[in-house]
């Protein structure tokens, strides 16, 4: 079955591209580590109704993630300075 192209979508938001970066700074990782930034929605009682995950994929294998409880448009350099540095990987 051939593969079809996926519908043209706009690229990731210059947010988030900004915080990318922002996480690779702060951490000191190469171009072949992935940074992945998700935001996801919750329902259940307790839990913000936004909360965004970061993580980081080395090529080694080696993952690590931080969860901030705000949606991606309100992060800043300062939560992810706070959060990523507070669990800093080895």
């Amino acid at each position: 079955m051939p593969l079809r192209p996926r519908p043209a979508t706009t690229g990731p938001s210059p947010h988030l591209r900004e915080l990318r970066d922002t996480v690779r700074a702060l951490l000191g990782l190469d171009d072949d580590t992935a940074v992945i930034i998700r935001q996801f929605a919750y329902t259940e009682p307790g839990r913000p109704p936004l909360e965004t995950v970061v993580a980081a994929l080395s090529m080694d294998g080696t993952a690590h993630h931080w969860t901030l409880p705000l949606p991606t448009d309100q992060i800043t350099e300062h939560d992810l300075r706070a959060a990523l540095l507070h669990d800093r990987p080895d």
